[in-house]
């Protein structure tokens, strides 16, 4: 593969409601920092670095940017980061951010967001990205309690014009049918990659049929989460890889991407070869056989 020649156009696109987005995008955790996000000795990345991470993944057609006002390490915000590197953004370009999370300037994680809370979470975004609205805001919760009261608290703002478009982050099919009761969704992040359970592919599967973007995070990582991909690949994957000439994490971001003409990648990377490879992925095509011989790959972990 010429990754340097391909853009993210390559993807195809989708419809998120009224926003055309290619289907490979960009995640911004691992922007502000070297090694694990989040890790208290987290070592802040380059500026000048991560600017032209962001401004390079623009070039190659990346048009979906997800991210978070709780994605820093010390000295470096990734909000901030995209707001220098991209600000003014270009028309096609959409910002999705979460909240429900937060943490203290030390880097400790708060507990999660009231629904009076969430409105100091949003101006918070909004003002470091240095936008008068946010494309998409993603509830994120933990835990399988209502949801009612904090979503409802988000369709507020999307009326008072502070958003454009809910969704939802690390949830339960039950949630997705309580937030619907209350405002429209247009996207779904959860974990996933090969490695998921069978329950995990039917969700997948239940936003397709409603047309709901399903924005997996974790594609490459896997079970790894924030420390990133584990070394324990499995033999089909590393046989694929080898067949096509690319990385294992290529493999495993072109198989998410096969799950269904819904589903939006968003890698992430401090690195303009890894970047290019994340983007290239998206014209990477999988054979019945090949995606046969990944499917048994099933763990039982959510």
């Amino acid at each position: 593969m010429t990754s340097q020649t391909i853009t993210a156009a390559a993807s195809g696109t989708f419809q998120l409601v009224d926003l055309r987005v290619n289907r490979v995008g960009f995640g911004a955790m691992r922007l502000p920092q070297h090694g694990e996000a989040f890790a208290a000795d987290a070592v802040p990345r380059d500026r000048d670095q991560a600017i032209g991470v962001l401004r390079r993944a623009v070039e190659l057609g990346v048009n979906h940017i997800d991210t978070a006002a709780f994605y820093f390490s010390p000295r470096r915000s990734a909000n901030e980061l995209i707001n220098q590197a991209l600000g003014p953004y270009p028309d096609d370009l959409v910002i999705a951010t979460k909240v429900g999370p937060g943490r203290d300037p030390a880097g400790q994680w708060l507990p999660h967001a009231t629904p009076e809370q969430l409105r100091g979470q949003v101006e918070e975004n909004l003002r470091q990205l240095g936008r008068d609205h946010l494309d998409v805001v993603n509830l994120r919760i933990v835990g399988t309690d209502s949801i009612a009261e904090r979503f409802g608290a988000l369709a507020d703002l999307r009326e008072a014009g502070l958003i454009r478009h809910l969704g939802l982050s690390n949830i339960r099919p039950h949630h997705l049918a309580e937030a619907q009761s209350i405002a429209p969704v247009a996207c779904v992040q959860n974990m996933y990659g090969i490695g998921a359970s069978p329950e995990q592919k039917e969700f997948l599967d239940v936003c397709g049929e409603q047309r709901i973007a399903f924005v997996p995070f974790y594609s490459i990582a896997g079970i790894g989460r924030t420390a990133g991909a584990t070394t324990d690949h499995s033999p089909q994957v590393h046989a694929i890889a080898r067949a096509h000439g690319v990385s294992t994490a290529q493999i495993r971001l072109a198989w998410t991407l096969h799950q269904g003409s819904h589903v939006l990648a968003i890698p992430g990377t401090g690195d303009l070869d890894h970047l290019a490879q994340n983007v290239a992925t998206g014209s990477l095509h999988l054979t019945e056989d090949e995606l046969t011989a990944l499917a048994p790959l099933h763990h039982k972990t959510a």
